[in-house]
């Protein structure tokens, strides 16, 4: 399943070959690739990454100690809304039917990760709407606890996101 909205390694077969590219004109102007002649088919994507935190940040977010609120609660909502309007913010990204958005946290002693799922029925992937669902929860996440991460300099020396990768993609035609 290739996914034509984002990248250059979108052509069918998915060897990476740039003779494919579909985002560029013959004079190599950016444009959208049309999708209009595509089947509908099922679509579902899920991604994942992790934010590391400190230990005593992890255990007020289990404990419902950070002042700001329910931290992953504000996470799963602004997951939800970036996956709805991932076509706004990625150029060249077509608005696609969201049929479905799935977030399931894993909180460690010291990190949470977080996998988004969607699904879509439609002429393109969804990968993207998952891969902004991570992203935007993560940064959720860091935005909630960083009164608590900030070191005496206000610097977050121990904080990050990592490994925020597509786990899977599926595609199945419509019967």
């Amino acid at each position: 399943m290739s996914d034509e909205r984002v990248g250059a390694e979108s052509n069918e077969s998915g060897d990476g070959d740039d003779s494919d590219l579909t985002h560029v004109d013959e004079e190599g102007n950016v444009q959208m690739v049309d999708v209009g002649a595509k089947p509908d088919s099922r679509r579902r994507a899920v991604a994942r990454g992790t934010i590391h935190l400190s230990a005593s940040t992890v255990r007020a977010i289990r404990d419902d100690e950070i002042g700001k609120g329910d931290v992953l609660a504000t996470a799963r909502i602004g997951a939800i809304q970036a996956v709805k309007h991932t076509w706004e913010t990625i150029p060249m990204c077509h608005q696609i039917p969201i049929t479905n958005v799935d977030t399931e946290f894993e909180v460690a002693d010291d990190s949470v990760t977080l996998s988004v799922t969607v699904g879509t029925t439609g002429k393109t992937g969804c990968e993207m709407e998952a891969l902004e669902g991570v992203t935007t929860g993560l940064n959720v996440v860091w935005d909630m606890v960083k009164a608590a991460e900030k070191d005496d300099d206000g610097q977050y020396p121990g904080t990050r996101i990592s490994d925020v990768e597509v786990v899977t993609k599926e595609k199945a035609t419509l019967e």
